[in-house]
């Protein structure tokens, strides 16, 4: 697979970027206001992010599935995402990519962070042809996430209702005009070789 068909498209800043998480609203709620995750937050579970909006809409429907009902974004440093990156294995066996299936499964066994790319979204959530990145954090890099990397959370289920009214009612130009403005996430060649073939 090309390069361009594992991009990481984002929303990002110098110094950090945002990624996207929906919660109960125990969750979310207290994520927003204080900009930390309240105790409840198992640290001990694997935590998946994801630097694409419309990927998430797809994933929470908008905000109205049980137990994702509120939309967070969650700014984090871009030195910490790229060293869950750099620290991630692919959360699947590829030949060409691992020696062999052995190889893998211990490689993924001790990473602090898996990869998956799914198809990125459209505004009616339709499946493109390029992928989209999901980061999942456990151990190390759950905790380093939930205490060093994280610079704000904020609450965007009102956005996120209020882009799906818009595409609800068919008028998907105003639904763009509110999008993030995601763009491709520049890294150095080669960055990303371990994650995909």
């Amino acid at each position: 697979m090309s390069e361009s068909k594992h991009q990481i498209r984002a929303l990002y800043t110098d110094s950090t970027v945002t990624v996207y998480q929906a919660y109960a609203p125990g969750i979310g709620l207290p994520a927003a206001r204080d900009g930390r995750f309240p105790e409840t937050w198992k640290r001990d579970r694997m935590t998946w992010i994801k630097p694409s909006f419309l990927w998430m809409m797809y994933r929470c429907g908008w905000g109205t599935k049980e137990g994702q009902e509120t939309v967070l974004a969650v700014e984090i440093s871009r030195e910490g995402f790229e060293w869950a990156l750099e620290n991630a294995c692919l959360s699947h066996y590829e030949q060409g990519l691992h020696a062999d299936a052995a190889t893998w499964k211990r490689q993924l066994k001790r990473a602090p962070a898996r990869v998956q790319w799914d198809p990125e979204r459209d505004l009616r959530l339709q499946p493109l042809p390029h992928r989209s990145l999901q980061l999942g954090l456990t151990g190390e890099a759950a905790r380093l996430y939930a205490d060093e990397w994280i610079v704000s959370i904020t609450d965007v289920t009102p956005l996120a209702h209020a882009i799906h009214a818009h595409v609800r009612d068919g008028d998907l130009d105003a639904a763009g005009r509110l999008l993030p403005q995601e763009r491709p996430y520049a890294v150095n060649d080669g960055f990303l070789a371990h994650l995909h073939r």
